[in-house]
């Protein structure tokens, strides 16, 4: 063997081995985030760009409680958590289905969000998505929040996903303001000694067909997710157990949605109620697949 093709199989197996340890501290990354948390919300808005006089900003928002992070999927190029919430008093707690993260490695797809519940199908170059991870972001009731796709950062002691993607109005903002339509999130998810940190710089965008976008704030956000025993989620823990197979039939009609490859808008109410209200009400009901098919079909336009 001549010794330009050795050192090319050599360069070969060091790109190749490089990747994989790479890789493997990506998931390493993403499976630290679950477990139980004492966990704080902090927004602020810090900036106005209107020249509106009338215009009043946004209250401070800090809020926290516990939080248990569910492992529910764990394969090579795929990772997914669901969230749930534990609130009340100590002597009656309940459990609120939260958000869920799905990672995806080197994912091609996106559903972009472009305001007024209607997300647009995005295909992704390959070469544009080499060595990343798609965060996709599920609202409570498992229809489409935000995605980004970016690279994992392990720098100096820092481990760092982040990205900037347009968003839905959070729910502290869609129930006291309606003069705008689209948050553009910057989300920088940093794993800490003590836990994570879910790090925002948002903007607040007024977004309309054929017409540029208008920034009429921003605003700063930092979830800090503190580490605490496990055995402290327990009530969230039995929670899912009894509710999970509910929830994987919400997921799997949702993603006969998403497999379609088209864009997707939703109706903001049924029978004046929003898709989680219904979604919610039939986990505890007599629930079967078509009664889930038929709740989606509903809200799809």
């Amino acid at each position: 063997m001549s010794k330009l093709n050795c050192i090319g199989i050599f360069l070969l197996l060091s790109v190749i081995g490089y990747s994989q340890t790479k890789k493997d501290q990506d998931r390493a990354a993403i499976k630290s985030m679950c477990g139980c948390y004492e966990v704080t919300f902090n927004f602020s808005e810090t900036f106005q760009h209107t020249k509106d006089s009338t215009y009043e900003a946004s209250p401070d928002k800090i809020t926290g409680g516990l939080e248990w992070a569910q492992l529910i999927k764990d394969e090579e190029d795929e990772i997914a958590i669901q969230h749930l919430l534990i609130v009340g008093p100590p002597n009656d707690k309940q459990i609120i289905k939260h958000w869920r993260q799905q990672w995806i490695y080197q994912n091609q797809e996106l559903y972009v969000f472009n305001g007024d519940n209607e997300w647009n199908y995005k295909k992704l170059p390959y070469d544009e998505v080499v060595g990343q991870w798609t965060q996709k972001v599920y609202q409570v009731d498992d229809s489409p929040r935000y995605e980004g796709s970016a690279t994992w950062v392990h720098v100096d002691g820092k481990s760092y996903w982040e990205d900037t993607t347009p968003a839905p109005l959070p729910r502290r903002e869609f129930s006291i303001r309606d003069d705008y339509n689209v948050t553009l999130r910057t989300n920088r998810q940093e794993i800490m000694p003590f836990g994570w940190v879910h790090d925002q710089d948002n903007k607040k965008v007024v977004r309309q067909d054929g017409q540029e976008d208008i920034v009429l704030a921003e605003e700063k956000g930092y979830n800090v997710y503190k580490k605490v025993p496990d055995e402290r989620c327990q009530l969230a823990q039995e929670w899912w157990q009894e509710h999970q197979d509910y929830w994987a039939l919400v997921k799997e009609e949702w993603q006969k949605v998403f497999d379609k490859a088209s864009d997707i808008q939703l109706n903001k109410e049924v029978d004046g109620k929003p898709i989680f209200m219904h979604m919610f009400a039939l986990q505890d009901e007599d629930y079967d697949r078509q009664k889930v098919k038929e709740t989606l079909q509903m809200f799809l336009k």
